[in-house]
């Protein structure tokens, strides 16, 4: 078991508001509270990087750009121009989603070569890759699949879920994910994460980064926790 304090849960969460009607004062409030709770990013849509850079300039909050966002239905050469875009704009994380169908027609090779012209981009200018897999829609096997080809490409992260489809993270996945990928990519669960037990229950099964728009409440709910047992860390 490892000790947690209160800032070091924080900087595991990717705070988030992907809504796709998201108003600047929306964007000015996800980014207030991030600099509040010291949340490690934000997590928007691609269109809404440069604003929130902006207002994050001078911290060590991240500005995270969905890319290919929610569906992962462009073109690899769309998907590297949203990245590249990103980045300019200031970006230092990026998350995108995986093309499903080429995936489902076990075209393995398109989606390797997909994962490694993202994650080039991403290495050359210093930013952090997360390739987001989407497994409500995917079987065990392909999971798994995915996790070896994560594993060969070596992205920062894999990620369960965009928080579009029917189910987000489970804890099953997530292990599943840490016990394919080992210690040679991290695992991000997302999507459904909205209390306090299942923050922590992703992170004991070896989540290194949780992407919610619930942190506030979560970290709020572990320090009345922390509060009544009498202790500033909580074991995890």
């Amino acid at each position: 078991m490892k000790k947690f304090n209160l800032d070091d849960l924080c900087r595991l969460i990717d705070h988030t508001n992907l809504k796709p009607y998201a108003t600047r004062e929306d964007m000015k409030k996800l980014c207030e509270e991030a600099r509040q709770y010291h949340f490690k990013m934000v997590a928007i849509n691609q269109v809404q990087t440069k604003y929130c850079a902006t207002l994050l300039e001078g911290t060590d909050i991240h500005v995270g750009a969905a890319i290919g966002f929610p569906l992962g239905q462009t073109s690899i050469k769309a998907k590297v121009a949203e990245t590249v875009d990103a980045i300019e704009n200031g970006a230092d994380e990026i998350d995108y989603v995986i093309n499903l169908s080429e995936l489902k027609e076990k075209n393995y090779d398109y989606v390797k070569g997909e994962m490694e012209q993202i994650v080039s981009i991403c290495r050359e200018h210093n930013v952090i890759s997360k390739v987001i897999f989407e497994n409500a829609y995917l079987t065990k096997d392909e999971i798994v699949k995915l996790t070896e080809i994560a594993k060969i490409v070596k992205p920062d992260f894999i990620k369960t879920s965009t928080g579009f489809a029917p189910t987000g993270a489970t804890v099953e996945d997530v292990s599943l994910m840490k016990k394919t990928a080992g210690n040679d990519v991290k695992v991000k669960a997302a999507g459904g994460i909205r209390d306090a037990d299942t923050f922590l229950e992703m992170i004991k099964n070896g989540a290194e980064r949780i992407g919610c728009s619930a942190g506030i409440p979560i970290i709020e709910e572990i320090k009345k926790r922390m509060t009544n047992d009498g202790k500033d860390f909580i074991e995890i």
